[in-house]
């Protein structure tokens, strides 16, 4: 009878492991396949599809977007910080409808929104999602080597020009804060 308690607490045990298991894969927090920030491969919001590799050799500051924020304002400076360090930065914005439904419009209005109320001319991509189940492999591995996802819209990734990441900057960070710029040297 005894062993026969093992023999249950066992496989409890495995099943438990188990679950846990597919519960961590399904969140997110597996290791994505990517090594490098250089093999994404993503689509511009006017349907281009854009091979990371052409970023290799300058900084990158990756930011998720959304057009009803309270945060959207900094499409001016994120456009700003692109126009002063475009020597040795790219910009790139990622629109995500996943914080309370702020980023509701296509591609096509999207790309619209900024342009009329932003000039912005940095690249932008196609929406996808930044967190959860429908978090996308690039913010996979963002998240994975900096252990933290965006927890609002306008969240900040610095990539150095060798692939990196050097940090992540929360939303309240404002594009052009010296904890940005002062890394942005050659």
């Amino acid at each position: 009878m005894r062993s026969f308690k093992y023999i249950l607490a066992a496989v409890g045990v495995m099943g438990m492991f188990a679950f846990l298991s597919k519960m961590l894969f399904a969140s997110g927090t597996s290791a994505p396949e990517q090594k490098s920030i250089y093999e994404f491969n993503m689509v511009s919001l006017d349907g281009e599809n854009i091979d990371f590799s052409r970023y290799k050799g300058k900084y990158i500051l990756i930011v998720n977007t959304a057009s009803k924020c309270g945060f959207t304002p900094q499409y001016k400076d994120l456009q700003l910080l692109h126009e002063r360090y475009e020597d040795r930065l790219h910009v790139l914005g990622f629109p995500a409808n996943d914080f309370m439904w702020q980023e509701p419009g296509s591609d096509e209005e999207i790309a619209a929104f900024c342009e009329k109320n932003y000039g912005v001319t940095f690249q932008m991509f196609s929406k996808i999602g930044v967190k959860g189940k429908d978090q996308h492999p690039l913010f996979k591995w963002l998240q994975h080597k900096t252990g933290k996802a965006p927890r609002w819209n306008f969240c900040k990734y610095l990539i150095d020009p060798e692939g990196n990441v050097l940090g992540f900057f929360p939303s309240k960070v404002n594009p052009l804060d010296p904890s940005i710029t002062d890394k942005l040297v050659i």
